[in-house]
C-alpha cells in the first residue's frame, strides 16, 4: 500500500556523473568539450562562475532531449579524498584512461574509489587522435589491473574517444544514458531536497557560497538548508550559470549563500520548510556528534595511551570563543590532552549537556554565560559539572589544575635506602631478628622492604621493629648499624641486601 501512496511523487531522475582518472588522461578536457558543446540551451556565457557541477542536455536513442549532470572531480593524488566524495555523490563514474600513456597508478586507485562505492561505471578511452595511441594495449592493460571491459572478458561498458575533437563523445553520453536507464535513477519531488555540499567559497561581498548537488526533493526560496552543525536560507538560490532561480529539483547542482559558517566538503545537506525545523536538525546533529565522540573516546584512548579529556565550550562572542581555543590549545601534556567537541555563542543549554553524558571526564566551561535551568537540572541529575568564567587566565589556571588532576599517572617505585645484612639470627613462623648497616639513604620502622640476592628480589617483608644501639628507634641512616625484627615468609641470610622504597606517582 505504501508504495502506491509514494509512486505518483516518484519520478525518473538525471544521473548524476562523476567523471576520474589520472590528472594528465584528458579528463578536464572531456568536460570542457561536453560542456561547450552540450549545456543546457546551448549557452555557457550564461556561467560567471565556474563551479564543479553543471548540466548538459543529450538526445537518446529515441530523439527525445535527457538531462545529465556532471561532477568535475580533481585528478591530482592530493585530491584523493575529494574524489572519494565525489564517487560516493555521484550514481555513475566514468573512468578515463589514456590510449596513449594506458593504465597509471592514479587510474588504479580511481578505479578502487570507484568500486568501493559501488555505484555503476564507464570507461573512456581517451586520446585516440594521437600518434602513439594503442587502444587494445590499453584494453590489455585494464584487463590486467582487473578492469574487465565487454568483449574482453567482462562486462564494463566503454566508449573509445577523443576529447579534443569530440570523437566518440556522443556515443559516450549514449552509453551513459542508456546506463542510467537501466539503473533506474528516481527522485520523489514532493520531499524537501537533501543531497550534498560539493563545494565552498568565501566571497567577501556575498559571505560564504557553498555548491550542493540535490539528490532527491525539491528546493524553493524560503526554505532553511542544513549543513551538520551550519545552517542557511535559501532567500537567494543559483543554478550552475550563476542565474537566480525560484526553485530546483533532484539531480540539479545549486548555489546558495549565507552559511553561519563553513559547511564541510562532502558533508550531506537537508532542507526545511521552517528555520525552526532546520534547528532543531542541527541541534540532534551536534548532539549526535558528541555522543559519538564520547563513545569513541576510550577506542582512542586505547590505541594511542593518551587520555582525551572532552570540553564543551559556551561563550558570549564569537571573539571570546577564539581566544579560549588558543589558551586551550597552549596547554600540553604527554600523557592527555582537552578536545573541544562542542562550542557555540549563548547560555549553556539541555542539548549542550545531553550529548555528553556518556562521556568521563568531560568539561563543561560557560564564559560570561549563564545556563538554562533544564542545562543545569540535567547535569546535576548526570553528575557533570559546569564551570563559570569571567577572566580567560582564571579558566586557564583551573583548566591546568584540571589537566593535573584527570591526566593518567605513572607509578614508579624509587628506592630511599639500602641496607647489608651481617648476621642473621633466630627465626619464629614469619618473623625473623637481623642485623646490618645502612649503605645508602635510611631505613624507617614500618617501612615495607624488598630482599635482594645476588641483584635479583626474592621477596618482600616489612620492618616491625628498629634499634640503633640496643635502643628503639623510628630510623636509622646511612653508615649506621642496626638490629631489625623484619616480618617476612623469606628467609633471609648475610649477605642479603634490603632496599626500602616508596610508590610515586607522576
Amino acid at each position: 500500500m505504501a508504495e502506491n501512496i509514494t509512486k505518483p511523487n516518484t519520478v525518473t531522475r538525471a544521473p548524476i556523473v562523476a567523471v576520474m582518472g589520472h590528472i594528465d588522461h584528458g579528463k578536464s578536457t572531456l568536460l570542457d568539450y561536453i560542456r561547450k558543446t552540450n549545456v543546457v540551451e546551448g549557452e555557457t556565457g550564461g556561467i560567471t562562475q565556474r563551479i564543479s557541477a553543471y548540466e548538459v542536455v543529450h538526445k537518446d536513442e529515441n530523439g527525445d532531449e535527457k538531462k545529465i549532470t556532471f561532477l568535475d572531480t580533481p585528478g591530482h593524488e592530493a585530491f584523493s579524498k575529494m574524489r572519494e566524495r565525489g564517487a560516493e555523490i555521484a550514481d555513475i563514474a566514468i573512468l578515463v584512461v589514456s590510449a596513449e600513456d594506458g593504465v597509471k597508478p592514479q587510474t588504479i586507485e580511481a578505479w578502487k574509489t570507484i568500486v568501493e562505492s559501488g555505484i555503476p561505471s564507464i570507461v573512456a578511452i581517451n586520446k585516440i587522435d594521437r600518434p602513439g595511441a594503442n587502444v587494445e594495449k590499453t584494453k590489455t592493460e585494464l584487463a590486467e589491473n582487473e578492469i574487465y571491459l565487454e568483449n574482453y572478458g567482462g562486462k564494463i561498458p566503454y566508449a573509445e574517444i577523443s576529447a579534443k575533437d569530440g570523437t566518440g563523445i556522443d556515443s559516450l553520453l549514449s552509453l551513459i544514458l542508456i546506463l542510467a536507464e537501466m539503473e533506474n535513477f528516481s527522485g520523489n519531488v514532493m520531499d524537501n531536497a537533501s543531497g550534498f555540499v560539493i563545494e565552498v567559497n568565501l566571497d567577501q561581498r556575498r559571505g560564504i557560497l557553498a555548491t550542493l548537488i540535490i539528490k532527491n526533493g525539491s528546493i524553493k526560496k524560503g526554505m532553511t538548508v542544513a549543513v551538520e552543525d551550519t545552517t542557511c536560507s535559501t532567500r537567494i538560490i543559483e543554478n550552475f550559470k550563476g542565474e537566480m532561480i525560484n526553485e530546483a529539483c533532484f539531480s540539479s547542482p545549486i548555489r546558495i549563500m549565507g552559511f553561519d559558517k563553513m559547511p564541510r566538503v562532502g558533508a550531506p545537506f537537508m532542507s526545511f520548510e521552517k528555520k525552526a525545523e532546520a534547528l532543531k536538525y542541527v541541534e540532534e546533529w551536534q548532539e549526535k556528534k558528541k555522543s559519538e565522540i564520547c563513545k569513541n573516546k576510550k577506542e582512542e584512548e586505547k590505541e594511542t595511551g593518551k587520555k582525551i579529556i572532552p570540553i564543551i565550550l559556551k561563550a558570549d562572542v564569537s571573539g571570546s570563543i577564539e581566544a579560549i581555543e588558543k589558551e586551550i590549545a597552549k596547554i600540553k601534556d604527554a600523557g592527555a590532552e582537552f578536545r573541544i567537541i562542542g562550542k557555540g555563542i549563548g547560555p549553556i543549554t539541555e542539548s549542550d549537556i545531553k550529548g555528553i553524558t556518556s562521556c568521563d571526564d568531560a568539561i563543561v566551561i560557560g564564559f560570561n554565560v549563564k545556563a538554562d535551568k533544564s542545562a543545569i537540572e540535567i547535569a546535576q541529575k548526570r553528575n557533570i559539572t559546569i564551570s563559570f568564567f569571567e577572566i580567560i587566565y582564571k579558566m586557564t589556571e583551573w583548566l591546568l589544575l584540571q589537566m593535573e588532576e584527570k591526566r593518567p599517572k605513572i607509578e614508579t617505585i624509587e628506592t630511599t635506602g639500602r641496607a647489608k645484612i651481617i648476621r642473621a639470627f633466630s627465626r619464629t613462623k614469619e618473623r625473623q631478628i637481623v642485623g646490618g648497616k645502612v649503605t645508602n639513604g635510611q631505613i624507617n620502622l614500618n617501612s615495607t622492604v624488598r630482599i635482594m640476592r645476588r641483584d635479583f628480589e626474592i621477596g618482600r617483608g616489612k620492618i616491625v621493629n628498629l634499634e640503633k644501639s640496643k635502643a628503639k628507634t623510628s630510623e636509622v641512616s646511612e653508615g649506621t648499624e642496626f638490629g631489625m625484627m623484619i616480618e617476612s615468609k623469606i628467609e633471609i641470610v648475610a649477605g642479603d641486601i634490603l632496599e626500602s622504597f616508596a610508590v610515586i606517582q607522576k
